[in-house]
C-alpha cells in the first residue's frame, strides 16, 4: 500500500506547489512549511525545490530577491500568467476527476 500512496503523493506536489502560490506569492522555505502542514503530504526541500525551478524553467513561475532579515537574500516564488492558467487548468481537471471518482466509488459501494 505504501508504494501507492508515495506515487500518488509525488504526481500531486506540482499542483499543490502551483495551488499554494495561486494567492500569493512565497519564499522557498514558506512553501515547504505550508506543505509540510498537510500531514498527508510528507515533503522536504530536497523534493519541493527541484519542482519549484522545473516550474520556473517551464514559465510557469517567476522568482524575485529580496534582502532576508537574517540569512542570504529570500527568492520569492509567484505564479506567471501561464503559470495562472496552468493552475486553473490544473484545479478544473481535479474537480471533474474527483467527482468522476466518487461517482465510482459510490456506485461501486452500491452493488
Amino acid at each position: 500500500m505504501k508504494t501507492w500512496v508515495t506515487q500518488l503523493r509525488k504526481g500531486l506536489l506540482e499542483f499543490c506547489v502551483l495551488n499554494v502560490l495561486r494567492p500569493d506569492e512565497a519564499y522557498g522555505y514558506e512553501i515547504v512549511t505550508r506543505l509540510k502542514a498537510i500531514p498527508e503530504m510528507t515533503v522536504s526541500e530536497s523534493t519541493v525545490y527541484p519542482i519549484l525551478s522545473r516550474l520556473r524553467a517551464d514559465g510557469f513561475l517567476k522568482v524575485r530577491m529580496q534582502p532576508s532579515p537574517s540569512g542570504p537574500p529570500r527568492r520569492y516564488f509567484s505564479l506567471t500568467a501561464l503559470g495562472k492558467r496552468r493552475v486553473n487548468s490544473m484545479n478544473s481537471y481535479w474537480d471533474s476527476l474527483t467527482t468522476t471518482i466518487n461517482e465510482i466509488r459510490n456506485h461501486e459501494g452500491a452493488s
